[in-house]
């Protein structure tokens, strides 16, 4: 469906730009808000504050995913709610319908995080299956951060360098939503301050 995502400004576009409008799963137009909903008056209209980016790229996604148990939030009082490695991860005795279900939860919370790309490869057959049907992009293997992280903005130096890719029109319609300012406030908010991510045009995570 044609959409029109307005925020208070879009990264990667030029300046005066706060809008994009995606139909399909691709892009369509970047510009001002006026100009991209003139031209498009059927568009569906999506408004968020702060700014709209490319999804990010997880470089640490076969740490995250093959080498961390993300636990299923009925299990809070037993096991936390954060990834379990090492030891713990050990005394699971994980097996395959295990480590599916945990890569599936571990990509939701990548889709809070505004990922819409992770860096490969996967081994074991459920984690490969869960990706491939979360819908994300998975590019090439190459260098992973030396800590793995949920939040791809904590191994980089700036943000834009954990892009996945640039906006473009005519190029994917992945997009995260960051509720700051500019991009010096979301080098220091992190990806946590992620309000909304586009995968191939769908809305695949909103803040409530």
């Amino acid at each position: 469906m044609l959409t029109v995502h307005a925020a208070d400004a879009v990264i990667g576009a030029p300046d005066g730009a706060d809008s994009v409008a995606v139909d399909g799963g691709a892009v369509v137009a970047i510009g001002g808000y006026a100009e991209l909903t003139a031209a498009r008056p059927r568009a569906r209209v999506r408004r968020w504050s702060g700014l709209i980016t490319p999804g990010l790229l997880n470089a640490a996604a076969p740490a995250l995913l093959e080498a961390a148990y993300h636990p299923d939030p009925r299990e809070a009082d037993e096991h936390g709610t954060e990834p379990l490695t090492g030891d713990a991860l050990t005394a699971l005795g994980m097996d395959d319908a295990r480590w599916g279900a945990s890569a599936r939860r571990g990509l939701q919370r990548m889709l809070r995080h505004g990922t819409t790309a992770v860096r490969g490869p996967f081994t074991r057959p459920a984690v490969r299956t869960a990706v491939a049907r979360s819908g994300l992009r998975v590019h090439a293997p190459g260098p992973a951060p030396e800590e793995a992280s949920l939040d791809p903005l904590a191994s980089v130096p700036e943000p834009p360098d954990a892009f996945a890719t640039a906006l473009a029109v005519g190029g994917p319609a992945d997009l995260a939503v960051f509720d700051v300012p500019d991009l010096a406030a979301l080098r220091a908010e992190g990806a946590g301050s992620c309000t909304a991510t586009v995968l191939g045009g769908r809305l695949v995570f909103r803040r409530s």
